[in-house]
């Protein structure tokens, strides 16, 4: 499968969840889930600068998901999402048997972006999905919004 015209529409919605996310306070981050119908389901951002650093979009997405859908409508399902899992939000993503994940860009990306903002890392292994999910169903980047969340990520870093 490749990214299409609906795909990349999720991923621009994302980003855009990441710029309010960035106007909170928060991480550049933000995620949905889609059903195999293409209706969003839920939609989410980060929410890290309340304390608790797991409020990822992406683990809130897994959370949902697990008590309002079906295991087929999970496996069904689409999490779109601006920055690519990390390593807590790949495993809760399997955990609960979400299907197909795609993302705008990847957490190699993310690491370089960091480290060229002066950023710290998060503190865990900057590990790709695949890497947790060996055969997770997995598609991204995708280059045409590189610009755009690095610059939300640039913005977040103040």
């Amino acid at each position: 499968m490749s990214i299409g015209a609906d795909d990349l529409a999720h991923l621009r919605r994302c980003v855009a969840l990441a710029a309010v996310a960035v106007d909170a306070g928060d991480q550049a981050f933000g995620s949905l889930l889609v059903s195999a119908e293409g209706v969003v389901l839920v939609e989410d951002r980060n929410r890290v600068g309340g304390g608790d650093p797991t409020r990822h979009p992406e683990f809130a997405i897994a959370r949902w998901a697990v008590e309002h859908l079906s295991r087929d409508d999970r496996r069904a399902a689409t999490v779109y999402t601006s920055g690519e899992h990390c390593a807590m939000c790949a495993a809760a993503h399997g955990l609960v048997g979400l299907g197909r994940i795609v993302y705008a860009t990847s957490t190699e990306q993310l690491t370089q972006w960091m480290r060229e903002l002066g950023r710290p890392s998060m503190g865990i292994a900057p590990l790709p999905i695949t890497a947790i999910l060996p055969a997770a169903d997995v598609e991204g980047p995708v280059p045409e919004l590189a610009d755009a969340v690095r610059a939300l990520h640039a913005r977040a870093a103040g």
